[in-house]
């Protein structure tokens, strides 16, 4: 019989997902022999037999893989015979080229939850079992390649038996790297602040835990990517203390709950939500609230949303399990699951620093001592026409999102100041950071570094080019300018937004870019915020915008938004404004009133702005709903909470010009008007967000007979509005748009790092190809 020999090269996330006891078992089906290893590039296998034994093999690797691996790119090659005898799983070769990448932390699997709740398995009830299938990896891998030695698991030798387990190619713990059990792994240990001892029988811990949040207490919790903040989410006194502790005054916390019924207790659940909770990612999933549900008032205040997770550890299992024998039957088990931090400050990761930081909010801590080497919050999801992702981090960080072309020299994007991100990029691969946060003081600005610094060396990337937001006050664009990297690239923020969602899709443009958000630097030093742009990867030209009104007081006025309500209200009646029988009007505090007024007369810290959320505000604060807002996008979500479904739109104007303008007075005149005749709010509401959806569409239709261009991309943070969004993409695909939104990455800053690589590797294709 003829044999041959074969290498395959194997890139993508192969490496501590069971690849290659899968490769082994699949050699031994064939009869095949050779080997399989580990390296710096990703997987090697060479392969010798028979060549439908090996069509066979290659088939079963194209279309059959384990289920967390991701194969990017195959690359066979035929080589001389060795006439070996044996397939063996070789040692690992690292090499001067990286190209492995890490799978994200993936949530507990099912064999693992049987063995966990098996009282005859040698892993009944503990918290950190694990293998190939599930487990963490991203936030404890050190270096590459993926092996133990190059993991915070490096500090707990295996035992006889789990070494057995970990030598085992049938084994599905077989190279396991955090694989563990109570003889040798890592344990609980859970201190009360009121005691001076800590307790670490595994026993009777979780039961102390579960016993201490019935009462009413505040836990720390030690997880994957940092700490969580715990209590029982049908104690209000519970609740409202952690409110109290945590300066978070009115965000909504998320919950974790032990499984889907329960979630469909509090929630109403479609089949794709169901799916993404149950996911191996297990985000936190927004979901509608049923009505008169149980849990304490002051989880999502004025919300009519949740953000539900399923547990994804085997401590959360095991806790929730405990938690549920202490409650009574018929009552739910909630628990309130919220970072570890205090309000605008990085998740607490490090054991030392959670004692310094959570002991003023917590009653205790529950850790263990299994090292985070990198932190990673939970990513928050929803489903709305697709999965949008609002928070990427755990779960799906750090794959890469694959681009259409490659990259010509290796980028790293800072990203923005707010919900920051950065992104390297190499060849055709994008990897976005994990969720790092405002970039508002040092802890979080020491994150942005330490990240940047850990991808580089995992991912083997030296950039050299950097892209950075034009804003010259950024955190993010002062660290760009200060490196050494020869290559610097400004990129304006909502170009930045369009482009995340064409490099996502794998398109180059040109493209019709609605991008709507609070702000933006502008290339005429104002505050964009609502701009139709005709975009490609290298530029854009501005179609639109909303005509420019004062932002008095800057960031001031971000935060009380009465005064943009204010702003407009003089745009659209002069000073006689003042004399509107209407509450916003009766209510307005006149001595404010009248510094603001001066300061816009004479222009001082009055940046004009075309911000579409600030024109959200100012119709929150002018229906009365909110005039201080307590954290970005507050006044704006209240108001979609409020709003009714309506096609009817208020009038507005557009004013011809390059770029045009669009005048929203006639719509205040037409709000005003409502108010008067005591319309209801929710009406008011509705039509406000009719109101922009047709603004939206209408510039697209403009912008479509300009330049006969057909596609249109949405993105900003003010297309986390469900309603908008929905409305939006219903009347433009109506309307024979082909519409393309972000999925991959987050539409709001999150997402912009993305969309700044892509731009920085066009404009430097087009110079070096020049």
């Amino acid at each position: 019989m003829i044999r041959v020999r074969r290498r395959i090269m194997v890139r993508g996330i192969v490496q501590g997902v069971g690849f290659r006891p899968f490769v082994y078992s699949q050699a031994h089906r064939y009869q095949l022999t050779g080997f399989v290893r580990n390296d710096s590039t990703g997987v090697t296998i060479e392969l010798e037999g028979s060549p439908p034994s090996l069509d066979s093999f290659e088939r079963a690797l194209h279309y059959n893989p384990p289920p967390l691996a991701r194969i990017d790119t195959i690359h066979i090659t035929d080589i001389p015979l060795r006439n070996e005898t044996t397939f063996i799983i070789a040692q690992s070769h690292a090499t001067s080229e990286r190209h492995t990448l890490i799978s994200p932390d993936t949530a507990t699997c099912t064999a693992c939850l049987t063995e966990i709740r098996d009282p005859t398995d040698r892993r009944f009830q503990y918290p950190f079992t694990n293998c190939t299938n599930c487990g963490p990896r991203f936030t404890i891998v050190q270096d590459v390649p993926y092996d133990r030695e190059k993991t915070t698991m490096c500090a707990f030798p295996m035992c006889a038996a789990c070494q057995s387990e970990y030598d085992n190619p049938l084994d599905r713990r077989f190279h396991a790297q955090p694989n563990a059990c109570p003889d040798c792994g890592p344990t609980l240990s859970l201190k009360v602040w009121k005691t001076s001892n800590a307790t670490s029988s595994v026993d009777n811990i979780l039961q102390h835990v579960a016993i201490l949040l019935v009462n009413g207490a505040i836990l720390a919790i030690k997880g994957l990517g940092g700490y969580h903040l715990v209590c029982d989410a049908l104690h209000s006194g519970a609740v409202r203390k952690l409110r109290q502790r945590k300066h978070r005054e009115a965000k909504p916390f998320a919950l974790m709950v032990p499984d889907l019924g329960t979630a469909q207790q509090l929630c109403t659940i479609n089949t794709t939500e169901a799916d993404l909770l149950q996911s191996h990612r297990r985000p936190i999933v927004l979901l509608d609230q049923q009505p008169n549900i149980p849990i304490a008032a002051d989880i999502a205040l004025t919300y009519t949303t949740l953000g539900i997770m399923l547990p994804y550890t085997p401590l959360h299992h095991l806790l929730l399990d405990a938690f549920a024998q202490t409650i009574p039957p018929d009552r739910p088990a909630v628990l309130v699951m919220t970072s570890g931090n205090l309000s605008d400050e990085p998740i607490a990761y490090q054991d030392n620093d959670a004692h310094a930081r959570l002991s003023a909010i917590a009653d205790g801590i529950l850790l263990h001592n299994r090292d985070i080497h990198m932190r990673c919050d939970d990513s928050v999801t929803r489903v709305i026409i697709g999965e949008q992702i609002l928070r990427r981090s755990r779960g799906y960080v750090p794959e890469p999102i694959p681009l259409a072309t490659p990259f010509p020299l290796p980028i790293l994007a800072c990203g923005g100041h707010l919900k920051n991100t950065f992104c390297l990029g190499k060849e055709h691969q994008a990897f976005v950071s994990h969720h790092i946060g405002d970039l508002e003081n040092l802890e979080t600005l020491t994150s942005f570094r330490e990240g940047i610094e850990h991808f580089q060396r995992l991912f083997d990337i030296t950039p050299q080019a950097i892209a950075y937001d034009l804003h010259p006050e950024y955190l993010a664009t002062k660290y760009a300018l200060e490196t050494d990297i020869s290559h610097k690239i400004g990129i304006q923020h909502h170009h930045a937004h369009i482009a995340s969602v064409l490099a996502e899709n794998k398109l180059e443009g040109p493209i019709i870019g609605v991008a709507a958000d609070g702000t933006g630097y502008g290339t005429d030093n104002a505050v964009w915020g609502f701009e139709i742009l005709c975009a490609d990867l290298q530029d854009f030209e501005r179609h639109a915008h909303l005509v420019y009104v004062p932002l008095p007081g800057g960031k001031q006025a971000v935060r009380q938004p009465w005064r943009m309500a204010a702003v407009y209200l003089l745009k659209a009646f002069g000073e006689d404004f003042l004399n509107l029988p209407i509450p916003f009007v009766q209510n307005i505090n006149q001595q404010q009133w009248n510094t603001l007024h001066q300061m816009i007369k004479r222009n001082i810290n009055c940046p004009p702005t075309s911000s579409m959320g600030r024109l959200f505000d100012a119709v929150a604060a002018l229906l009365g709903i909110r005039n201080e807002v307590l954290y970005e996008g507050q006044a704006a979500i209240e108001l979609e909470a409020l709003a009714e479904l309506t096609q009817d739109a208020y009038p507005f104007n557009i004013v011809d010009g390059t770029p045009a303008q669009i005048d929203v007075v006639p719509m205040f005149h037409a709000i005003v008007e409502a108010l008067q005749q005591h319309k209801p709010l929710p009406q008011i509401a509705g039509r406000f967000h009719a109101t922009i959806s047709a603004i939206i569409v209408t510039l697209c239709e403009q912008a479509r007979l300009q330049t006969g261009i057909n596609d249109v991309a949405l993105s900003g943070g003010v297309f986390q509005n469900r309603l908008l969004l929905k409305k939006s993409v219903a009347q433009l695909e109506k309307n024979a748009f082909q519409v393309y939104l972000n999925h991959l990455v987050p539409p709001n800053d999150g997402g912009i790092s993305l969309g700044q690589a892509a731009i920085a590797a066009a404009r430097l294709k087009s110079t070096i190809s020049n």
